[in-house]
C-alpha cells in the first residue's frame, strides 16, 4: 500500500489512474482546480475510504500534509481547443505546477511521477518516435503553449534528479481516448464519435492524410503504473503503434456505430503534426508492455459512454 498524490486527478486519464490505484490498495490524494476536470469523473469515489479530494491549483505552491510516496503530476489542459483559450493556464501548470509538485516530492522523499506527451516531438522529422528524438517544435506558434509546458517540465524533472537526487519518472502520452473525455473537448476522437452519434458530418482537417496512433485509456493507465513501479527512469513512450490516417479513423468511427454521417473538410489547423507514432521498443522491453485495446474495440467502448452522456 502506498499514498498517492494525483495533480488532475479529476480530469479524463487521471479519474482513470485514481480508480486503479485504489483498486490495488493504495491510498489516494486528489488535487484539481477542475479547469478542465470534473467532479462527476470522481463522484464515484466519494465514498472510498483510502480516497480524499482537494480543489488546488498546483500551479500555486501546496503541500500534503502526511507521508508521501508518489507525486503523479498530471494536471494540465491537454486539448488543441483549450491552446487558444487558456494559454497561459498550461504553461502555468507546466513550469510552476512541475516544480511545485517536485518540491513537495522531495521534502517526503517521494518518487515523482512526470505525465509529459509525444508533443514533445512536435511535427516530427524522425518516424516512428524514439525517446531519444529530440523533436521539431515550433516555440511560438498556436501549440508551442502545450509543446514547450511539457519540454520544460521533462527539463526540471530532470534537473531535480540530477542536482537533488530526486527519484523520478517520465512518461510520453500518446493520443489516448476513451470513457471521461469531455464530449467535445476539440481532440479527434471525442469529435468524431459525438458528431457521428448526432448524425452530424465528421469534420476532417486538411486532407485527412495525417496520422496518428490511439491509445485506450485502460492500455495507458497500465503502462502508467508499469514506469511508476519500475526502475526506470525515462522517458518512456507510451501509446499504441497501430497509425491511422484521420480518414481511417473517420470510417472506423462511421463504422463501429452505424452512423449515416458524411465526411467534410476545414483547412488544417497551424502546426498540426503530419505523422504521429511512437517507438515502442524501451517499453516493451524495459516495461514488459504492450497495448492490448484495438481501435475499434476502443471506439465502441467510448461510443457506448458518449452515448450516455448525450443520452443525459
Amino acid at each position: 500500500m502506498a499514498r498517492i498524490v494525483v495533480t488532475g486527478g479529476a480530469g479524463f486519464l487521471g479519474s482513470h489512474l485514481c480508480d486503479r490505484l485504489l483498486g490495488r490498495g493504495d491510498e489516494v490524494v486528489v488535487l484539481d482546480n477542475l479547469v478542465t476536470g470534473s467532479m462527476a469523473n470522481i463522484a464515484h469515489l466519494d465514498d472510498h475510504p483510502g480516497f480524499r479530494f482537494e480543489r488546488q491549483d498546483v500551479s500555486e505552491p501546496f503541500d500534503v500534509p502526511g507521508p508521501v510516496d508518489a507525486v503523479m503530476h498530471l494536471a494540465s489542459p491537454a486539448s488543441p481547443a483549450d491552446f487558444t483559450r487558456i494559454p497561459i493556464d498550461i504553461l502555468n501548470v507546466g513550469s510552476r505546477g512541475t516544480e511545485h509538485g517536485l518540491q513537495v516530492a522531495e521534502a517526503k522523499g517521494a518518487r515523482f511521477f512526470l505525465a509529459s506527451t509525444s508533443e514533445v516531438y512536435g511535427d516530427p522529422l524522425v518516424h516512428p518516435q524514439p525517446e531519444h528524438y529530440w523533436g521539431n517544435v515550433n516555440p511560438i506558434g498556436p501549440r508551442g503553449v502545450y509543446d514547450e509546458a511539457k519540454r520544460f517540465a521533462e527539463a526540471m524533472t530532470m534537473a531535480y534528479h540530477r542536482l537533488k537526487g530526486t527519484d523520478v519518472r517520465i512518461v510520453r502520452i500518446f493520443n489516448t481516448y476513451g470513457p471521461r473525455m469531455r464530449p467535445e473537448d476539440g481532440r479527434v476522437v471525442s469529435n468524431f464519435i459525438t458528431q457521428a452519434l448526432r448524425g452530424d458530418p465528421l469534420t476532417v482537417y486538411g486532407d485527412g492524410s495525417q496520422t496518428r496512433s490511439f491509445c485506450y485509456v485502460d492500455d495507458q493507465v497500465d503502462g502508467h503504473l508499469a514506469l511508476l513501479d519500475g526502475d526506470v527512469t525515462g522517458p518512456i513512450n507510451i501509446g499504441n503503434d497501430g497509425e491511422f490516417t484521420m480518414l481511417e479513423l473517420a470510417q472506423v468511427v462511421i463504422d463501429v456505430i452505424g452512423s449515416s454521417s458524411e465526411i467534410t473538410f476545414e483547412p488544417l489547423p497551424a502546426d498540426d503534426p503530419t505523422r504521429r507514432r511512437p517507438d515502442l521498443g524501451q517499453a516493451n522491453a524495459a516495461l514488459g508492455w504492450k497495448p492490448q485495446v484495438d481501435l475499434r474495440d476502443g471506439v465502441a467502448r467510448t461510443a457506448e459512454y458518449f452515448a450516455a452522456v448525450l443520452a443525459r
